[in-house]
């Protein structure tokens, strides 16, 4: 267990710094990233669901459609918002993992056993926290919107994972791939961020209409 923590954790701190980079920097970079992650995430979820073709298909155009709000967010909300937003995802699934692991207690579903109760608290908390602090190190404006913005963003990101886990569950089996040690899949980790996206994108958009 001790080898596949610290798997996890040097891969991250590979994986993290390099996509904060390639987001700062935008541009074909950033497109260039956002077609290969495009691209294995989707041979991963065609693999996942192989015998599926309704599924299979509906998941690929999901895909697209995360993909390219994804481009649109950084493009149209700039590099501190969309930032922000991989960040609150980031720290949702590490406070989810690291307290899940620490103080296990009841599951919270069947259709994820290892997520528990706990880790619902720590993917909050953990997101609260780093988010807020965010704040303070940026000129982002500390308000009830941002507040629940966090939050809104924290349990997309935990349903989206939950969608993903379902259907692994389905297909009996542990990880989306084995691209990222300590981690399993990319679809592993970015299972809640491409739910995050979409999502956000139309939020952000209502909330400028409205």
């Amino acid at each position: 267990m001790l080898k596949e923590i610290e798997k996890r954790i040097l891969t991250s701190l590979i994986i993290i710094p390099i996509t904060f980079f390639i987001i700062y920097k935008g541009s074909v970079f950033f497109i260039l990233f956002l077609i290969i992650t495009f691209f294995v995430s989707s041979y991963e979820w065609t693999k996942l669901n192989k015998k599926k073709e309704l599924i299979k298909s509906f998941g690929i155009i999901f895909l697209i459609l995360s993909f390219y709000f994804a481009y649109l967010l950084r493009l149209e909300q700039g590099f501190k918002i969309f930032l922000f937003i991989i960040l609150i995802s980031i720290l949702t699934d590490i406070g989810g993992y690291v307290f899940g692991k620490t103080f296990k207690g009841p599951k919270l579903t069947k259709i994820s056993p290892k997520k528990t109760y706990a880790g619902l608290i720590g993917s909050f908390f953990l997101s609260i926290t780093g988010g807020l602090f965010f704040v303070e190190l940026t000129d982002l404006k500390s308000n009830l919107f941002l507040y629940s913005f966090i939050l809104i963003i924290s349990l997309v990101s935990q349903v989206g994972d939950l969608v993903v886990s379902y259907f692994k569950r389905l297909a009996k089996i542990k990880d989306t791939g084995k691209i990222l040690p300590g981690h399993g899949g990319l679809l592993d980790r970015i299972d809640g961020i491409i739910f995050v996206i979409p999502f956000t994108y139309i939020y952000l958009k209502l909330a400028i209409i409205y």
